[in-house]
Parts: structure tokens; C-alpha cells; sequence
């Protein structure tokens, strides 16, 4: 928001961007959720005004975007602020964002939790009720839509949370997105208070412990902080390192320490410039080549290969500068080979 109201006259409309990179939090650290943190974003804002169309074709992304990862099954809950502000509207609320930050908690700490906060901030057992019993709604996306508007609800926030919610959940459809990995889920509030409208949170369903791994939704007004102009936008990030901590930690993937360097030419005492002009060549033809210099034991020298992962060691010593031919071993497999240098070249780019 503060970019695009910085940069307002030279941008187009609705504009669209990414971003990978740091970001940082004013938060005390907790397991797998750090200060400073690498994060992937995308965003489509609009000037005075953006489709609700939009705030379907951002799931779509992260639709796409989960399936690219190797992920089949999980779970795109999506609901409208709205809804819920106009909900809480008609049982005599007026500070609806306090009950969006409880409500928001709701999956981290229980319903009975969720009760007593909201009593603690003063609120009646009957509006508490209400408030679980409304949130508790269940069924598939239709029959959901179809409770909502059954309730009656005189509200012209709850309508408009109902009618831009339907239009999301139809459009997400044509989208390509299969009603598999979506959901409408009214327990879905998002935390922050620049949320507008359509919010979204997304599980993978094989691994709930490890909670959102990607979440967004629709701000209207967060550009206000920064500009008179009306720019409404619509976005979702994944926290990268919170989400492969928590990847790691669940045994879903694992690290491989690969190193960039291809191979790495050993000196023998003596033949430093032979090694080194071998380095060059072998630099010269675009394979990563690293030359050890450093006067230790020959045995040391190859645990050092081992230990960065590189995949080849050349020894240069006098019988590789008499013969021309260079013996090349593989570390993986403990072989050794001679090669003339064509060969060489030819092998280690294989």
C-alpha cells in the first residue's frame, strides 16, 4: 500500500505485483515464528475501485502455487469479514474488531477459551452464545450460503459480506479450482484490522498441526494511512521460512547439503601452478572448480571434498603432469578414472 501510494502516477491500474524477501515482525520469537523472516506475496490493487472478481482469482494463485509444491491435499478456507461485522452489528456490538481478534484465535485455543476472553472483555453470555452458535454454522459451501441468508438478517453490511462471498465462491470454480481444496469456514477472521472482506487461511490436510501456511485477504482502506487516494487491494503471503521450518520439523521434506562447486583440484607439494592452471581451464569451460591450497594431509583433503558435498577430486601430481591425463574421483562411489582433458571436460559436465 505505501509503495503504490508513493509511487501512484507512475503505476497502471489495477496493478499487479509479487514480492520474495525479507520482512520482519514486532513480536517476541516463538518456535518456527522469527522477527526477521523471508516471505512471498502477491497482490492486485486497484484505483478507486477493484472487482470482487479479484479476491477469486488470488486463491487460484495459491491454488497453483500448492499444487507446483507436490501438494494435492489441502484446504483454502475462505469467509467475509462482512459478514461477520454485520452479524455482530445486529446483536448490539459495536467494537467488532475485538471479537474478530478473539474469534481469530478460535483454532489456537479452544472454544471455551474464546468464551472466556469474550467475557473478559465484556461481553453478555447471550451475545457470546450467539456469537459461537453463528461461527459453529456448518455444511458445503451452498448450504452454508443458504443458512446465512436464512436468518434473516437485516443488515446491509451481512448482505453485501453474502453477496461478494457467493460471487467469490462462483468464480473460484471457473478459476480452475476444484471444490476439494476450498471451503467456506465463517470461524475464518484474520487478526489484523485492515482485513475489509474476503479473508482466506490455508491448511494442508494431511498436516493441521502445522496450522495456516498461507493466508491473506481483501483491504480497502489500508492505503488511507498513506494517501487521500482510494485504493483498494487484495493479497495473500507465505511465510517461506516459517513454512519450511515447519516442513523440517514434520518430516515432510529434508535438506541435501549440495555444493556448487563440481569438482576440486588437489596439488600435490610441488605442482601448485599445474593444479591452478587446471583450475583455470576447467573455469573457463563454466564448471565450478575449486583448488585446494592449503598444505594438510592428502586425507584431509578429501574429507574436506567429502564433508561440502563436492562430487569430484582431481590429484595433480607428477605423473598427471608427465602422462597429460587426469585421474577423476567420484566420491559418491569411491571410483577412480583417467581422462585426457577433452574427456574430462565431457565427464564433468555429464
Amino acid at each position: 500500500a505505501r509503495y503504490v501510494a508513493q509511487h501512484y502516477s507512475e503505476l497502471t491500474f489495477p496493478y499487479r505485483r509479487y514480492h520474495i524477501g525479507k520482512v520482519y515482525r514486532g513480536e517476541r520469537n516463538q518456535k518456527g515464528r522469527f522477527r526477521e523472516f523471508y516471505q512471498a506475496a502477491i497482490d492486485v490493487i486497484g484505483n478507486n475501485n477493484l472487482s470482487i472478481i479479484n479476491d477469486a482469482e488470488i486463491p487460484s494463485v495459491i491454488y497453483s502455487t500448492f499444487k507446483d509444491l507436490g501438494f494435492d491435499k489441502f484446504t483454502i478456507k475462505i469467509n467475509n469479514r462482512k459478514i461477520l461485522s454485520g452479524f455482530f452489528n445486529s446483536l448490539g456490538i459495536k467494537d467488532v474488531y475485538i471479537v474478530l481478534r478473539v474469534v481469530d484465535k478460535l483454532e489456537k485455543i479452544g472454544r471455551d477459551k474464546v468464551k472466556e476472553e469474550l467475557l473478559e472483555n465484556g461481553f453478555s453470555l447471550s451475545q457470546i452464545e450467539s456469537i459461537l452458535g453463528f461461527i459453529g454454522i456448518e455444511g458445503s459451501n451452498k448450504e452454508i450460503i443458504e443458512k446465512l441468508k436464512a436468518l434473516n438478517i437485516e443488515n446491509e453490511l451481512f448482505t453485501e459480506g453474502i453477496d461478494e462471498l457467493s460471487t467469490v465462491l462462483e468464480y473460484l470454480k471457473l478459476f480452475g479450482v476444484p471444490e476439494d481444496n476450498f471451503k467456506l469456514d465463517l470461524t475464518i477472521a484474520r487478526g489484523l484490522d485492515y482485513y475489509t472482506g474476503t479473508v482466506y487461511e490455508t491448511y494442508l490436510d494431511d498436516y493441521p498441526a502445522i496450522g495456516s501456511v498461507c493466508s491473506g485477504g481483501r483491504y480497502d482502506n489500508l492505503a488511507e494511512y498513506y494517501t487521500n487516494q482510494k485504493l483498494p487491494g487484495v493479497g495473500i503471503s507465505i511465510g517461506l521460512t516459517r513454512l519450511f521450518y515447519q516442513l523440517m520439523e514434520a518430516g515432510i521434506i529434508k535438506t541435501i547439503d549440495n555444493s556448487l562447486t563440481r569438482v576440486l583440484v588437489i596439488p600435490m607439494d610441488g605442482y601448485f601452478d599445474e593444479g591452478i592452471e587446471l583450475a583455470s581451464k576447467l573455469r573457463n569451460e563454466e564448471i565450478f572448480t575449486q583448488v585446494y591450497l592449503e598444505k594438510i594431509k592428502l586425507g584431509k583433503k578429501f574429507n574436506y571434498a567429502d564433508k561440502l558435498g563436492i562430487p569430484f577430486v582431481i590429484v595433480i601430481g607428477e605423473e598427471e603432469k608427465n602422462s597429460g591425463a587426469y585421474t577423476l574421483r567420484d566420491m559418491k562411489t569411491g571410483e577412480q578414472k583417467s581422462y585426457n582433458y577433452k574427456e574430462l571436460v565431457t565427464r564433468l559436465n555429464y
